[in-house]
């Protein structure tokens, strides 16, 4: 390869971390914002339901444009795998997860967000779809990944610690939008506060169950914008219905000119359909794991700006679990990646396919 073949590798490297460093902005955008809405009173169902009818506007027509003679033929099969990924990835998974954000703390979610590829891992051995491979370097990884991720999470749990003051001044975004009000939402007892964490363990691992189901539909439907779109828009369908059925109350769907109007467009375009194309982008240019090593990075976002914005307290053992999770992510992805190695490395040859089945929107 010739210096300019060189230098234009690079520069898509750069592009490409770019792309996922914005990708986890906008993600940890979604968690911080969402604490936001509710603090002003917004119920987190009706939330949800306008971040993916946002989310399948904008999708929609980019999957029509994009993928016009791609498609291949819609099936009553495709249909029900779609709804069935809609409601573990979708709607199920983000009702629980940020009501599990309302009632922990944004820093706390996010971090149990990061056991979702050791989760995946379990999950996949569990229904045979994945084997453990002991005998081998990469199978020890994972299971060792797993426990390791496992240990943080019950550290993070169980175990508070002293504050850890990153700020001299916070700033306190619901207070600035109302300096006269009173915030809906105070620290939670410890009851809403395991019943958060528990929310927020049984998203995660929907989330998990939906990975692993993903990758069918990916063979069957291999269309990643539309097989998206119709994800959201079954969401939306899946979410609404949710919220006519926990919320009566008709003017809480009202968006004004407001901070809820800018929450759910936030959610619904940028921390979801431009996420997707961003994270979809670099999946095909350097694979899953690629996307994956980021995860940890929306943690870190996470973890400032509620603190700052939110004037959320940041405890050591948050600090410590969320560390301990961290390591384990990155052994569990070190296993996977060996066993990519080997697969490449059996099947010469081929070109192995590429979904977006380890992409966690």
């Amino acid at each position: 390869m010739g210096v300019g073949g060189k230098e234009m590798k690079t520069v898509e490297k750069v592009q490409q971390v770019g792309a996922m460093v914005v990708a986890a902005t906008f993600l940890g955008g979604n968690i911080v914002l969402s604490k936001v809405a509710a603090n002003d009173g917004m119920p987190v169902s009706i939330m949800v339901a306008y971040r993916w009818i946002f989310a399948t506007a904008f999708l929609g027509p980019i999957a029509i444009v994009v993928e016009w003679n791609k498609r291949p033929k819609m099936t009553w099969g495709v249909l029900l795998q779609s709804f069935l990924s809609a409601l573990l990835g979708g709607s199920l998974f983000s009702n629980m997860f940020f009501k599990g954000v309302v009632l922990t703390s944004a820093t706390f979610a996010t971090a149990i967000y990061n056991l979702i590829p050791a989760m995946t891992f379990v999950v996949a051995v569990l229904l045979r779809m994945e084997n453990m491979k002991l005998h081998k370097a990469s199978g020890k990884a994972k299971v060792m990944g797993t426990i390791v991720c496992i240990s943080g999470a019950m550290l993070l749990t169980f175990y508070r610690g002293q504050e850890v003051q990153i700020w001299s001044s916070k700033i306190d975004l619901f207070h600035l939008a109302h300096p006269h009000a009173q915030s809906a939402h105070a620290e939670g007892s410890s009851g809403s506060f395991a019943l958060g964490a528990t929310l927020t363990m049984i998203s995660c691992f929907c989330y998990a169950v939906w990975i692993v189901l993903l990758a069918r539909v990916s063979k069957n439907y291999p269309c990643h914008y539309s097989s998206t779109a119709l994800m959201s828009f079954n969401g939306a369908i899946q979410s609404v219905v949710f919220a006519l059925c926990v919320t009566r109350d008709e003017a809480e769907w009202k968006l004004g000119w407001n901070i809820r109007l800018f929450v759910v467009l936030f959610m619904g375009i940028l921390g979801s359909g431009v996420v997707v194309i961003l994270m979809t982008w670099c999946a095909n240019k350097s694979g899953p794991l690629f996307v994956s090593i980021f995860n940890p990075l929306i943690l870190v976002i996470v973890a400032l700006a509620s603190s700052l914005l939110l004037s959320e307290t940041l405890h050591l053992g948050s600090v410590l679990g969320g560390f301990v999770i961290i390591i384990g992510l990155y052994v569990v992805l070190w296993g996977k990646s060996r066993d990519l190695k080997d697969v490449s490395s059996a099947v010469p040859q081929q070109v192995l396919p590429k979904t977006h089945s380890d992409i966690v929107q």
